[in-house]
């Protein structure tokens, strides 16, 4: 078997069937989904057993955590490739197929992956239809990723629903998903996972990625605390664990993300907090970002600020697009 398509499912009953009915619709149809329900309560699971289909497998647990789901639905995997979806995103019919379509071409990798597209949700049909060019996939759409952090400090790259990674990789790596962890705890396997392999990167949109745009809109993070992962990728980089190059971009992106948060602090009124993050972060201090947000830390108002970033954000996610 190809792929196992992992659907961890908590609450997300307005949204399991559309999305299990994505991956039916693949063009490449060598996959089991495997469906692991974390203890809803909306009914969610029960409508994911009345869907007549062999290859749909469900299971049940009591509350766990998504972490702990994953780690779970990895261990029953009976694909070569693990396909990570969410409950509420959808696949785009050739999506596997592109996939195949990377592996084959760089069959050393142990990770393969698509652009996606975030949709602001509606109450029509969900999600709605996209333009993807060159369908399928052609090989020059196909970039290989060496070097993970540089490649996403320059824009989005795969989310977790338009992501497969070799089912040995994963189990070499269990627990791959940090128990007890809500927020990162994907990121932290996708970057881990980056420094034993390359990535087959497919430069097309193939999964659609569901966003609140009031959840989008308002500030991450408002605790102003670094995700443990980035603390791990900092140790890791520092204790030798990586090569040079790698400890170089991970230590950059580190100290971006502390950048951005400082900003965070800044459109909270937290100027003090801001020019602790700025000073954690000193070491870029030759960076365009970093002077930039010094001068904003120092000159510009809070509430300028935080309008500011509701702006960027807002255009980040587009309208609904059509064919």
């Amino acid at each position: 078997m190809k792929f196992s398509v992992v659907i961890p499912l908590y609450n997300k009953a307005p949204y399991i069937k559309s999305t299990i009915a994505s991956v039916l619709a693949q063009t490449v149809q060598d996959f089991e989904i495997i469906v692991l329900d974390d203890g809803s309560t909306d009914g969610g699971a029960d409508i994911v057993a009345a869907i007549d289909d062999p290859r749909v497998r469900l299971f049940r647990q009591a509350n766990a955590g998504v972490s702990s789901t994953r780690n779970r639905a990895i261990s029953m995997a009976c694909g070569q490739w693990v396909a990570f979806l969410d409950a509420d995103d959808w696949q785009h019919p050739h999506y596997l197929q592109s996939l195949v379509i990377a592996q084959d071409l760089h069959p050393a990798v142990d990770v393969a992956a698509t652009q996606y597209i975030p949709l602001c949700d509606s109450t029509g049909v969900w999600p709605p239809a996209w333009h993807v060019t060159e369908v399928p996939i052609a090989s020059e759409s196909i970039e290989l990723i060496d070097d993970l952090p540089t490649q996403a400090m320059r824009g989005p790259t795969f989310t977790t629903s338009s992501v497969c990674i070799r089912t040995t990789r994963l189990r070499d790596m269990q627990p791959c998903f940090a128990v007890g962890e809500s927020h990162a705890e994907d990121l932290d396997l996708w970057f881990r996972v980056a420094e034993k392999s390359s990535i087959a990167w497919v430069k097309r949109p193939l999964v659609a990625y569901r966003v609140s745009v009031e959840g989008s809109l308002s500030l991450k993070n408002t605790e102003l605390k670094l995700p443990p992962f980035f603390h791990r990728m900092r140790a890791r980089a520092l204790s030798g664990a990586m090569t040079e190059v790698q400890a170089k971009s991970a230590l950059k992106m580190v100290a971006d993300q502390e950048i951005s948060m400082a900003r965070d602090a800044l459109a909270l009124g937290q100027r003090r907090e801001a020019i602790r993050l700025l000073w954690s972060a000193h070491n870029w201090a030759g960076r365009r970002r970093w002077w930039f947000t010094a001068v904003m830390t120092a000159f510009v108002p809070g509430d300028l600020v935080r309008r500011w970033e509701h702006w960027r954000i807002r255009r980040t996610i587009p309208t609904i697009t059509t064919n």
